[in-house]
């Protein structure tokens, strides 16, 4: 046995969890996943001093999912091969410049390149996608859907943080301003992402017996019954937060309820998610994962119908926050888990970046229909239900998915 092996194989053994790296990734997820959550908050001031309609609005931030969906797996694919850190670095730079082009609100091509394409590509180089990757290859197989809960639980953190300080700093600043100094904090990030410099393919072990390229990766994937139905129901996540997300503070006016519920909303939705990840992380480690997601589908449909058609008022603006909050990325520990569980850790950035992909699709789907559908019809209502059946579906969806690995030629 070779010393590089020898090594890999106790980096396996380990029962400790490497603190400093779920640390550094958990705080890049923060600041990553924050700004962006906070993009809602930005439309009506915007719209306000440009003349832009919601569609304008709703295109950009549509792109930029679309964008990070898209980003996701080539950024996941080139950390898989050169390193974390390198991805992390430019994910800040990348969004520093796009926050800044969208504070200049010239022009709708400014919007759309800066907040839709520049920073869609920095969440996708510095997203939780990029970071469980990571922590995937540095900690045992029985500890990832806890170490996965607490990266997810991180960028809860930042919905729950970057909501109040993106409203307080639009109320002090300006939109505009605002975005220059969330620009700045995203330069933090190559500084905090440092500790994850360490070389992409430690913590593998024995899955290193069996070599594959990404095409070779790619092609078992799609054969793999359980993966694409895995692809399939993400595509529903997306959806349904991603117009949540940005539709969500200006549904909140539309009925009547003071603005400042919709910050309360979003907050209580980024602290609630805090917990519902963790939750999700230790009850995916040790339940069947399929059915858990398939719950949790099931839960949102039913908590998005109760909100429609039972009397809306702040308590109730309230109770679904919280309720959404549990759900939010409670998705993600098990999803990301049972990709690691199909095919490995050696090519996980790459095919968990392709699950999330389908996530971003449905997210730009989410976010575009929110706005078109509003302009053409002066409800949010269409976009509500059409999420609901959705929801129905990809529990459905999840129930057939099995939680094995792959079956592979035994290496001589």
């Amino acid at each position: 046995m070779s010393a590089t092996t020898s090594t890999d194989a106790s980096v396996v053994r380990r029962d400790h969890m490497p603190w400093l790296i779920i640390a550094a990734g958990s705080i890049v997820a923060m600041l990553t996943f924050g700004p962006r959550s906070a993009m809602g908050f930005f439309q009506l001031p915007m719209l306000q001093d440009t003349g832009w309609d919601r569609t304008t609005f709703g295109l950009a931030m549509a792109v930029q999912n679309l964008c990070w969906g898209l980003g996701q797996p080539v950024f996941g694919a080139v950390a898989d091969k050169y390193g974390t850190w390198r991805v992390l670095a430019l994910s800040g730079i990348l969004y520093a410049v796009g926050l800044f082009l969208m504070s200049l609100g010239g022009s709708a091509a400014t919007l759309h390149i800066g907040g839709g394409v520049l920073i869609g590509l920095a969440v996708g180089s510095g997203s939780f996608g990029i970071v469980l990757s990571a922590f995937a290859r540095h900690v045992t197989p029985q500890q990832r859907s806890m170490a996965f809960g607490i990266g997810t639980a991180a960028g809860s953190a930042g919905m729950f943080l970057f909501a109040p300080l993106s409203q307080g700093l639009i109320s002090a600043l300006g939109w505009s301003d605002s975005l220059v100094v969330l620009g700045a904090l995203m330069l933090l990030v190559p500084l905090f992402a440092i500790p994850l410099r360490g070389n992409s393919s430690s913590g593998r072990g024995n899955e290193a017996a069996f070599q594959q390229t990404a095409a070779q990766a790619l092609t078992e994937a799609f054969g793999h019954r359980s993966y694409l139905l895995l692809v399939a129901g993400f595509f529903v996540c997306g959806y349904q937060v991603a117009f949540i997300t940005a539709h969500f503070p200006a549904y909140i006016g539309d009925i009547g309820i003071d603005a400042r519920y919709a910050v309360i909303a979003l907050a209580l939705i980024g602290f609630f998610n805090i917990i519902g990840s963790l939750a999700s992380g230790m009850i995916s480690q040790h339940y069947s994962k399929p059915y858990f997601l398939a719950l949790i589908y099931f839960a949102r449909s039913v908590a998005v119908t109760a909100f429609l058609v039972l009397p809306q008022s702040p308590t109730s603006v309230i109770v679904f926050a919280i309720v959404m909050g549990l759900l939010w990325l409670s998705t993600v520990p098990p999803t990301n888990a049972l990709v690691a569980i199909m095919f490995g850790t050696r090519h996980l950035g790459l095919l968990g970046g392709i699950v999330f992909l389908s996530h971003q699709v449905g997210s730009f789907l989410g976010v575009w229909m929110g706005g078109y559908l509003y302009d053409h019809f002066g409800t949010y209502d269409p976009v509500w239900w059409f999420g609901v059946a959705l929801g129905l579906v990809a529990a459905i969806v999840h129930m057939p998915i099995r939680e094995q690995s792959v079956s592979r030629p035994v290496m001589a």
